[in-house]
């Protein structure tokens, strides 16, 4: 049976008066971390364990642009109702 060999780097680190500490620059590295890139926090029992975290970019759309898009997806009566015939004869 072979064992992986896990590449664990460990630090003893300070938390600042305003909460923050400061990853050092080879776990950084390692781990793919950029300056002003996302990391996740969590509480694993008592034990906090962070993460990189990937950060996607979300579009915004305003209530007039949905509007429309609302508009332009609207079924009308009769294609309703040939909808709902074809529902109900199943």
């Amino acid at each position: 049976m072979q064992f992986l060999k896990h590449d664990s780097l460990r630090e003893v680190l300070t938390v600042s008066s305003r909460g923050q500490i400061t990853l050092p620059a080879e776990m950084r590295r390692h781990l793919g971390i950029e300056p002003g890139g996302a990391v996740i926090v969590e509480d694993c029992g008592g034990e906090l364990r962070l993460k990189p975290a990937a950060v996607l970019e979300v579009e915004s759309y305003s209530d007039e642009v949905i509007a429309e898009w609302d508009q332009a997806d609207a079924l009308s009566d009769q294609e309703r109702q040939q909808i709902l015939l074809r529902l109900t004869a199943q």
